[in-house]
């Protein structure tokens, strides 16, 4: 007979996590099924917070940001077993708080490959023990992604790394080729670069696709005076061996010789053996589950959340998927949507982030609007910091100030981003950071002078509307 609840979740990243937390608050009966031997999915253990512990590491002995250090990876003959040793002490203490997590709320885990004999039965293979049946009113499938790999690449080779890998190496490379230029490109090729390796960015129209075509070319600029190559509008032919490095052809004909390549070109739901297709589950264009607007796939029953269900793949916004999707499925009166307005959020060197609409996407709407800016450049707790690269910038609509969008390119962007996000869902105007009192100094302070600049550019908007 199989064993009996009332949700089972598969897959122990963000989204599983969060989602059978928030139905056991409830009072649920719930198994946590995950091929793992510990659980936090790529977020804890090889991608999220590993990537930004070394990324925080590597600032700290490059001297980035630091006005004065004595700490710097010149006066350390190899940073990187340091920065391997940081990653694995920061990612067991998240590991140990998702487990702690799990057992607060009396979570069952059972260690195993799932495949569906329907949509809310499940016979997971465990490692050491035979097949186990588990069934229940609602399954969650929460398995997350899994890196692309494009075929003209040899991923066997020992020096080409994929994001999950890549923190494997035994030292940083003297130089590396990043293969995409999207948000584990980004970082990763900042990281190295801080570290003293030369780096080549490959791949897009620019960098981070969805990010503001402004905002990418500020933080190329950024990348340049790191000393990283940035080469958009091609892509890698082949690789081959040459001298005992690896020579990678680009479409147009140039050829890089490199110690190693990353090859961050996106992600693929992790469904592999699963028999998703043979119960009814339906996938779209791109190959991602296909859910409705309560989370639920075309299989009844059968809900999805997270990296599976495609982008923007980000660990915040996988947790409120998967906590909507539960209290969808059991009709719970706790969170009914996920926020219209979420940050998008890179930590690349400098970071970056953004929340609502780019000029782009405002221009296609045919919104008359206006924007403001204020760099980093000229504000006092950056230049005190000395990491004064990047801007804010705010896009909002003419005829009433309202703000559209907030793009930022600088230090703690992730940070700053809340406060423009916390503007937008209230549907505030500009006039709300001319109002408001920052302390001086602070990073945060650009949001008034963004905002200042916002109306002298609107009195100029309007003097030219008049003289036509």
């Amino acid at each position: 007979m199989p064993a009996k609840y009332d949700l089972v979740v598969i897959g122990a990243g963000p989204a599983g996590e969060k989602g059978a937390a928030q139905a056991a608050y409830f009072g649920k009966r719930v198994c946590l099924v995950d091929p793992q031997p510990r659980p936090g999915g790529i977020a804890v253990s090889t991608g999220g917070i590993p990537t930004k512990t070394v990324r925080e590491g590597a600032i700290y002995l490059s001297g980035l940001g630091q006005s004065a250090s004595a700490m710097t990876s010149a006066n350390v003959r190899d940073p990187w077993p340091v920065l391997m040793s940081r990653k694995v002490e920061v990612s067991e203490l998240m590991t140990k708080a998702v487990e702690r997590n799990l057992v607060r709320h009396g979570i069952e885990r059972v260690r195993g490959r799932a495949r569906f004999l329907s949509p809310t039965r499940v016979q997971v293979e465990q490692p050491e023990a035979a097949p186990l049946v588990v069934e229940a009113d609602i399954v969650l499938l929460a398995s997350g992604s899994t890196p692309r790999h494009p075929p003209n690449v040899a991923m066997d080779d020992p020096d080409v790394h994929d994001a999950e890998d890549i923190l494997e190496i035994e030292r940083a490379p003297e130089s590396i080729l990043v293969v995409g230029s999207g948000a584990a490109g980004c970082e990763y090729a900042s990281i190295f670069s801080a570290l003293g390796a030369r780096v080549t960015i490959v791949g897009g129209t620019h960098l981070l696709s969805a990010l503001d075509v402004e905002m990418a070319g500020v933080l190329a600029e950024c990348f340049n005076s790191m000393g990283i190559r940035v080469i958009p509008l091609t892509s890698v032919a082949r690789v081959e061996r040459a001298s005992g490095l690896l020579e990678a052809t680009l479409a147009d004909g140039r050829t890089l010789q490199v110690q190693k390549i990353l090859v961050a070109v996106g992600r693929r739901p992790q469904v592999d053996g699963m028999g998703l297709a043979e119960i009814g589950v339906e996938f779209d264009d791109a190959g991602w589950v296909r859910v409705d607007e309560r989370y639920e796939t075309t299989a009844r029953g059968l809900f999805a959340a997270g990296d599976v269900i495609g982008p923007p793949s980000l660990a915040a916004v996988a947790m409120e998927q998967a906590r909507v999707a539960v209290c969808h499925a059991f009709g719970f009166e706790f969170k009914h949507e996920t926020d219209r307005f979420r940050p998008t959020y890179i930590f690349s060197i400098p970071e970056v982030a953004w929340v609502g609409l780019t000029e782009e996407q405002a221009r296609a709407e045919r919104i008359d609007y206006e924007v403001g800016r204020a760099s980093f450049a000229t504000n006092a707790k950056a230049r005190i910091s000395g990491f004064p690269d990047g801007l804010v910038k705010l896009v909002f609509r003419v005829p009433d100030k309202l703000l559209l969008g907030v793009h930022i390119v600088g230090e703690v962007a992730s940070e700053l981003i809340h406060i423009g996000q916390f503007v937008i869902q209230a549907g505030g105007t500009i006039d709300r950071f001319i109002d408001a009192t920052f302390a001086v100094p602070t990073r945060s302070e650009a949001y008034k002078y963004a905002a200042y600049d916002g109306l002298m550019r609107l009195e100029r908007h309007a003097a030219a509307k008049t003289a036509r």
